[in-house]
C-alpha cells in the first residue's frame, strides 16, 4: 500500500535529516540552514501522518499538499547546503534521491484522490 510506503519513507527521511542536522551543527558549526532543513525535512512525515487520519478527501489533499510543499522547500535547502559546500556530493545525491521518491509518491497520491 502506497500510504504505508510513504509513511515509512518519510519517517526514515526525517531520521536522515536529524542526523544531517547533528552533523551540520556539531561538526560544521552551521546553525542557520541546518535549522531550516530540520524543520521542513521533518515536517514532511508529520503531514503525511496527519493525511492518513484525514476527515475527508479535501483534508487529505490539503495535508499531502503541505507535505509536498515542505519536500520542495527541503530540496531547496539541500541544494543550498551542497552549493555552499556544507555537504558533499554523496550526501546531496542520497537526500535528493529520497526526496524525489517522496515527491513522486505524494504527487501520485494527490492525483489519485483528486480523480475520485
Amino acid at each position: 500500500d502506497m500510504a504505508y510506503i510513504l509513511r515509512d519513507k518519510s519517517f526514515e527521511f526525517a531520521l536522515k535529516i536529524i542526523r544531517l542536522y547533528k552533523h551540520l551543527t556539531e561538526d560544521k558549526k552551521e546553525f542557520v540552514l541546518s535549522k531550516q532543513i530540520l524543520r521542513s525535512g521533518t515536517s514532511i512525515g508529520a503531514n503525511v501522518r496527519e493525511g492518513k487520519n484525514a476527515q475527508s478527501n479535501s483534508d487529505f489533499i490539503s495535508k499531502y499538499s503541505i507535505a509536498l510543499k515542505e519536500a520542495d522547500e527541503t530540496q531547496y535547502w539541500i541544494e543550498l547546503l551542497y552549493a555552499s559546500q556544507y555537504i558533499d556530493q554523496k550526501s546531496y545525491e542520497s537526500i535528493d534521491g529520497d526526496l524525489k521518491e517522496i515527491i513522486a509518491i505524494l504527487t501520485s497520491s494527490i492525483k489519485t484522490v483528486k480523480s475520485k
